[in-house]
């Protein structure tokens, strides 16, 4: 409830807000498993910080997240006296979100620095930021994942002369980073790029229209372009780097053409990119630019998954917020069967997206340090969370809304903010369909599927469950790897999106049943595992009558305890 009124007054009107309301200590399960997955020593480090952000995002940070909504920015092409501007303003209160996320807590450096934290680090602290604001996450991922991709393939003198302004928090002076991508004529399909990039006098030169471009007035940006002499389709499309400025100062050779309407993400510009000879820096090698650039995709698509699991956790938390605080028929709503039923809808897909990002995260330095098997397991996990966790997230923020009511519908709170932004992660970064037939890549042209299997088979051997459960995971992980692999093995393009989503379910039932081995005596993530098997993964009776699990589900909504016994409960019949 807001605490800035009176308690007879919010008594009487009976309109719980939460306003206030820290987004880390409101999340018992967040400390948890971050202690679960992380060294004790580093999250004792980080902790503090983790428990400012939740209480910033859940005020001071979620009012300028609404106020840079409601203003988005604009773009001023020329001066008054008509000479050529070029300039994105933007809303202060979007600024300030910028200082905060770039410097203060340093979201795109933080995996460049030399003493840089795990990722987990950073994406616990992008889980928080995003609860408040969502926009901005986007220009920060892409600048944290184009700094990674400059410093795997581009020249030593690129790096020297770019990485340490990207990975800087000095607001004044960091760069932000961008991808331009899209074209009218080529969305997902890469290979129908038409950008030209001509060598002139041994410098490259871009020119064509970028159709769909975020945060444009980035000081650098990756582009994929035709070279004059390459070939049609995939082998001809290659990766460049376009900085704003030349390296004499002047501004380089491209126009924002005007800036995008967008149902969600308001407080970050996208715009259309005319490019008029701009020069640019080959990355890599020639032909090779989508191949260079998935990896930059890859990190952008695993945030997307971050994002999603965030905006889930908000949406959760202003729904339990809510029933736990509204009466009706002289009942509180989270008292009420069907409520409950309800709440636990929206739990289920946030702790599944939530399980997966931070096993990710924990793979991710031991691929990094050039583990295959971890790098497998990475390459088939990260298409699985923007594909499952980025479609869950529409549906969980607009079930979450209809909880708070009429009031969920208005702009005034952020429920309706959550619906918008949650519609973008199944679109960028590769739609639905084409990041489920990514999972089907990993499995058939880079041998993805056996790895991961290894890897949850070895969770399950660790979390040393009652046989019953055990049993069932394993049994419903072979079922699935063995579905996945034939319809990717058979190129069942129609049956990918089943085949994945089998993947996915069995995946974050595993892990959360390996994290309650690590919370142990506490065994309610087991009891979610286990619904996730029932709900998402076993054949149901519509008209059988389900058995009733009110003490099991007053439990989970509770997000209180469970016993190894009362978990078991959950297990199907």
């Amino acid at each position: 409830m807001n605490a800035l009124t009176d308690a007879a007054h919010r008594d009487e009107l009976n309109i719980p807000d939460s306003s206030g309301m820290n987004l880390f200590d409101c999340d018992p399960s967040l400390a948890q498993l971050l202690a679960t997955y992380l060294p004790a020593d580093i999250l004792a480090s980080w902790l503090p910080e983790l428990q400012r952000l939740g209480a910033r995002a859940g005020d001071e940070l979620d009012r300028l997240a609404l106020s840079a909504d409601k203003n988005p920015p604009t773009l001023a092409a020329r001066t008054r006296r008509g000479e050529d501007l070029q300039h994105l303003v933007k809303h202060p209160h979007y600024v300030e979100l910028e200082r905060v996320a770039y410097a203060e807590l340093g979201l795109a450096a933080l995996s460049h620095r030399a003493d840089g934290p795990p990722p987990l680090i950073k994406y616990a602290l992008t889980y928080l930021f995003v609860q408040a604001e969502f926009g901005l996450c986007c220009p920060v991922s892409m600048t944290d994942s184009l700094t990674r991709t400059l410093h795997k393939f581009g020249t030593p003198e690129l790096v020297q002369r770019y990485l340490p302004r990207l990975a800087s928090q000095d607001f004044d002076n960091l760069y932000q980073g961008a991808m331009f991508m899209t074209e009218q004529a080529a969305g997902s399909d890469v290979a129908r790029t038409r950008t030209r990039a001509s060598l002139e006098d041994g410098t490259w030169k871009l020119y064509g229209d970028k159709w769909f471009c975020s945060n444009p007035d980035a000081e650098l940006a990756m582009v994929l372009a035709r070279p004059d002499d390459a070939p049609e389709g995939m082998p001809g499309v290659s990766l460049f780097l376009l900085p704003r400025h030349r390296p004499d100062g002047s501004r380089n050779a491209y126009r924002i053409v005007r800036l995008k309407d967008k149902l969600g993400s308001r407080s970050m510009a996208s715009g259309e990119i005319s490019l008029e000879g701009a020069t640019a820096y080959l990355i890599g090698e020639v032909g090779r630019g989508f191949q260079q650039m998935a990896d930059m995709i890859n990190m952008s698509r695993l945030s997307n998954g971050v994002r999603a699991a965030g905006l889930m956790r908000r949406a959760l938390n202003e729904a339990l917020h809510v029933a736990r605080h509204r009466l009706a028929f002289g009942k509180r709503l989270v008292d009420m069967p069907l409520m409950q039923r309800q709440l636990l809808k929206l739990m289920l897909p946030t702790e599944q997206a939530r399980s997966l990002f931070m096993q990710i995260a924990t793979l991710l330095p031991r691929a990094d340090a050039g583990d295959d098997e971890a790098q497998k397991c990475v390459r088939i996990l990260t298409p699985l969370i923007k594909f499952r966790a980025c479609r869950d997230a529409r549906r969980v923020t607009g079930d979450a809304m209809e909880v708070r009511g009429g009031l969920g519908y208005i702009e005034e709170w952020s429920d309706a903010r959550l619906v918008r932004d949650a519609h973008l992660g199944s679109i960028w970064e590769g739609t639905s369909n084409i990041v489920a037939l990514d999972i089907a890549r990993a499995v058939t042209r880079e041998d993805a599927l056996a790895p991961l299997q290894r890897h949850l088979q070895h969770l399950l051997k660790q979390a040393d469950l009652p046989p019953a459960a055990d049993a069932l995971l394993q049994g419903l992980l072979q079922r699935a790897v063995t579905l996945l692999d034939e319809v990717a093995g058979n190129r069942r393009h129609d049956a990918v999106r089943q085949a994945g989503s089998a993947l996915y379910h069995i995946s974050t039932a595993i892990f959360m049943a390996w994290e309650a081995s690590r919370l142990a005596p506490d065994y309610r993530r087991l009891a979610l595992a286990l619904l996730v098997t029932r709900h998402r993964l076993l054949p149901r009776d519509p008209l059988a009558n389900d058995l009733d699990d009110s003490d099991l589900l007053t439990h989970l909504v509770g997000e209180t305890p469970l016993s190894l016994d009362e978990a078991l409960r959950a297990l199907p019949h």
